[in-house]
């Protein structure tokens, strides 16, 4: 009896701490309250403060939020959904789609998805095994389930937000009731997002607060998801300086390629080969007065733009997209100039894409004219977005600087007043109007989808043509460091070998100490017959197949539309010629590869 009543002493609180915990519940809620009690309950059970195993929570009391994501847009946004969740007291756990055993989905009773789609229509690599998992006959019945998609995607793709689409339409066949409709986002997401994310955070505290006592369990991380985390992100960019930016394409070459170098000293910045570096813009100060002058607008008259008030010219220079073109831009537009051309071309998907991939907003204003204020124009357009760039270097090499390898999209449009040359928003930016010493806003875009593999015996194929070689700059540069004894495979494709051989003395140099292993090179303007890097893959078919065998890793950076769907076909037909297999038997062979972290793309 004496030491249980010295136990019941030293457990209760003094008048002092009582006092402080009454300052600080009486602002709670009924469901943070709920939260905090069991939250204290597991504390008390786990004093060296380490994060509790995943408890059996009750079925009304828990909420998922899965992201599949391929570049990190739909990442970010569920750890804001998570943020938010955890900040009412809901008790919610944040989970990668690769990480996500399907069969769980039988016990769940509340899931919010966010994941973007990859390519024409295809899963993003992380979400590959659920979605398939979901149309397949080993899928449960959900009638237990409560569920709510948000899209990301782009509408100038012919399969806008298809992936979202799907989760939506299986899990409503299997019985799943939907909390709030599905969102389908374009580009310029960040509204939506926040609306779909205040909708179902509401709806999902409503049905958890009368269960949620029972809970203990305090989602306070993921390991599959945790990586470095700076200061410095899209929202908060770090003002890094160019200290190097070289042309390494030859004088005669059609392209122009820049190798640059960033200086990150001061930020605490960290990457791994396989991301990519965010670059802030500022748009063409001559393309933003082109644009009011057709318009016959003032450049100093003061606008809101993203919620704040800034000249005009500022708005357009920094905080709009004034190049790239969207459906919900030019629909915006058609409504504007009441043009019935316009009008129709939005019905025409192949030549509305044709549209959008080809022309610029000046086009768009010059072609299709419309009178309007400042501000009607700067509610029509979209935010500026970052632009992302594969990293082309190892911070093992380099240290605190960043690398990039930028090809300037540069070309010529036929106009009623002549021809004028037009430039990418970001290529232009970075390439003509920032010199060495210049300042850039930059930050980090972590991509787990496209990573070495952790065991450096292992070997790797990796297909880069143009400037889709950048990110194995970093592999090789992490391999040497690492002192890899994996193999490592390169196969590069450009126009030809004298003008574009990018890093050509650095592929030989890694030739000559060992660090690459084998190194195939396709030109394709240096015969009569174009030579591609799926020829060069196809004609040394049984090595890429008995590597493949062996457990290589097998990447591919560049051109989606084409080259990386070619280069698909061509690994299609060696799997099946060498491993005597059908076309879908290797197609399954190749989904297993992506599943597994074996088969990794960075399209774009």
């Amino acid at each position: 009896m004496l030491v249980k009543a010295n136990n019941d002493i030293q457990a209760s609180l003094g008048s002092d701490q009582l006092l402080q915990l009454q300052q600080v519940i009486h602002q709670y809620s009924p469901l943070q309250l709920a939260w905090a009690s069991g939250y204290l309950a597991a504390k008390s059970e786990n004093p060296a403060n380490q994060v509790m195993p995943q408890t059996s929570a009750s079925p009304a009391g828990k909420l998922t939020i899965l992201f599949g994501s391929q570049t990190g847009n739909a990442k970010a946004v569920a750890q804001q959904v998570h943020a938010e969740a955890e900040s009412q007291g809901i008790n919610a756990s944040l989970v990668n789609m690769a990480d996500y055993k399907p069969k769980s989905l039988k016990s769940e009773t509340h899931i919010l998805i966010v994941t973007s789609t990859n390519g024409e229509g295809e899963a993003p690599d992380d979400a590959m095994a659920l979605h398939e998992f979901l149309d397949s006959k080993r899928a449960p019945k959900l009638d237990s389930l409560q569920y709510s998609v948000l899209a990301l995607g782009d509408s100038s793709y012919e399969y806008f937000c298809q992936t979202g689409k799907d989760f939506d339409e299986r899990l409503a066949k299997l019985g799943a009731k939907r909390i709030s409709d599905r969102i389908d986002c374009d580009v310029d997401y960040v509204a939506q997002a926040k609306a779909w994310q205040e909708e179902n955070l509401k709806l999902v505290a409503e049905t958890l607060v009368a269960n949620t006592a029972e809970v203990v369990q305090l989602p306070v991380g993921n390991a599959a998801i945790a990586e470095n985390v700076s200061a410095y992100n899209k929202e908060n960019p770090f003002l890094a300086t160019i200290v190097a930016n070289q042309k390494i394409t030859g004088r005669d070459s059609n392209k122009v390629v820049q190798h640059i170098e960033i200086d990150l000293e001061g930020s605490e910045i960290s990457y791994q080969p396989g991301d990519a570096l965010g670059i802030w813009p500022v748009n063409d100060q001559a393309l933003v007065a082109a644009i009011t002058n057709a318009l016959n607008l003032d450049l100093t008259e003061l606008v809101t733009a993203n919620g704040e008030e800034v000249s005009l010219q500022l708005a357009l220079q920094e905080k709009l997209e004034v190049t790239g073109l969207s459906k919900v831009v030019i629909t915006k537009w058609a409504e504007l100039a009441n043009n019935q051309t316009l009008t129709d071309l939005l019905t025409d998907a192949d030549n509305l894409r044709d549209f959008i991939n080809n022309k610029q907003l000046i086009d768009l204003i010059t072609t299709y004219p419309a009178t309007l204020s400042a501000q009607t124009l700067v509610d029509s357009l979209a935010a500026l977005t970052p632009r992302l760039y594969s990293i082309a270097s190892s911070q093992e090499e380099v240290e605190e600087e960043v690398h990039l390898t930028v090809g300037l999209v540069d070309y010529v449009e036929q106009t009623s007043e002549g021809d004028v040359r037009r430039l990418g928003s970001a290529s232009g930016f970075l390439i003509e109007r920032l010199q060495e010493d210049d300042q850039v806003k930059v930050f980090i875009e972590h991509n787990n989808n496209f990573r070495l593999p952790e065991d450096t015996e292992t070997s790797i194929i990796m297909v880069g043509p143009g400037t889709g070689v950048a990110p194995f700059r970093a592999f090789l540069q992490q391999r040497e460091a690492q002192d890899a004894n994996g193999g490592n495979w390169l196969v590069f494709g450009d126009q030809t070998f004298t003008q574009d051989f990018l890093y050509q003395v650095e592929w030989q140099s890694y030739l000559k100490s060992g660090v690459l292993s084998r190194l195939d090179v396709a030109f394709s303007r240096d015969q009569a017959e174009k030579v591609y890097v799926q020829h060069k893959l196809k004609a040394n078919g049984k090595e890429v197949f008995a590597w493949l065998e062996n457990g290589a890793h097998f990447y591919i950076c560049g051109d989606m539309s084409r080259m990386a769907k070619d280069v698909h076909q061509t690994l299609v037909e060696i799997v099946s010629e060498h491993g005597n297999k059908t076309a879908a038997q290797a197609e399954d062979y190749l989904k297993q590869l992506r599943i597994n972290k074996r088969y990794q793309k960075d399209v774009y």
